[in-house]
């Protein structure tokens, strides 16, 4: 079957250990296992630091890549693949596909049938392959760990990306305030577009939030401390600036901050996830849908950062 596979790991140039080609069927490995033929899956840049080979020794490549899937299961039903898989080896008590077991960028895949959820009828396939990573993640930020139902306000740094672009969805659709920083002044337009307040990095905010979203890390840390209201929370799951940065603890203790990691989510919060999407009529916003053939195309712009939203593959083309 046709797939999009780490062949091996290039921490200097991960699309160089990139390769799409014939990868043998998936095999379940228990019987509690489905097989799901996969109509639309998207890229996250846990893809691109896979082919980094971070958290993909050598010793289980090839794999094929992909955490997010949606498409039409063994007995016909039309489902979201739910990615998180229980793993008792790992020191997180799971892994994500494309870690241990192999992923989504494939013309079929195997999953756990407890991980499959319908699709619901409102939502394509190429909208609900952009929810069960970026997507949940951002829904895990906002509602269970920034605790949000508390709050009024919002920082959202780095807008652009996967699960920023969702935090700013879902936020604005939760009825918040909503603000979002950007280096990129089309981006920022975009943002603003959706309902936020868009500003550059490091703006003084008109108000100190109750949650901040942060995925960018070193490059941004500071200003999420300074723009935090007291109490409030600051939720990260990503540190694409760089993962060390300076931490004010008089700031922290003072202002009585919460800084909370997370990643992903439950089962239970995708299918929530999934209900909110149908009931307010929420889409995730595509940067640009790509046949499958096309997947090469896809990581080189993921890689470049050039990215809006999500990037899509339509395994049907």
């Amino acid at each position: 079957m046709r797939a999009a596979f780490a062949s091996t790991a290039d921490a200097a140039d991960p699309l160089a250990a990139l390769t799409v080609g014939e990868r043998p069927e998936p095999a379940p490995p228990a019987a509690d296992w489905a097989v799901v033929e996969v109509r639309a899956s998207s890229l996250n840049h846990h893809d691109i630091w896979s082919l980094r080979g971070v958290g993909l020794p050598a010793d289980r490549l090839p794999m094929i890549l992909g955490c997010d899937a949606a498409g039409v299961d063994d007995a016909g039903n039309d489902v979201v693949v739910y990615p998180v898989v229980a793993d008792p080896a790992d020191p997180r008590g799971m892994s994500i596909l494309s870690e241990r077991h192999q992923g989504t960028f494939a013309d079929r895949v195997t999953v756990p049938r407890s991980n499959l959820i319908r699709k619901p009828a409102g939502l394509t396939f190429a909208d609900a392959a952009c929810l069960p990573t970026a997507w949940l993640t951002a829904y895990r930020m906002l509602t269970t760990r920034g605790r949000l139902d508390q709050g009024e306000s919002v920082l959202v740094q780095g807008a652009g990306g996967g699960v920023a672009t969702a935090a700013v969805a879902i936020a604005v659709a939760l009825g918040k305030r909503v603000y979002a920083t950007s280096r990129d002044e089309a981006k920022r337009d975009r943002i603003a577009a959706q309902g936020a307040t868009a500003l550059p990095p490091g703006s003084r905010l008109p108000e100190r939030v109750d949650v901040v979203i942060e995925t960018v890390g070193a490059a941004t840390f500071d200003h999420s401390l300074k723009s935090a209201a007291a109490g409030a929370r600051i939720v990260v799951s990503g540190a694409t600036s760089g993962h060390l940065p300076t931490v004010d603890l008089r700031r922290v203790f003072a202002m009585q901050l919460e800084i909370l990691g997370t990643s992903m989510g439950t089962l239970d919060e995708l299918r929530d996830l999934l209900d909110l999407c149908q009931r307010q009529g929420i889409r995730p916003v595509v940067d640009t849908e790509y046949a499958f053939d096309e997947v090469r195309d896809a990581f080189a712009r993921l890689h470049a950062g050039q990215a809006f939203g999500k990037l899509v593959l339509n395994h049907q083309r």
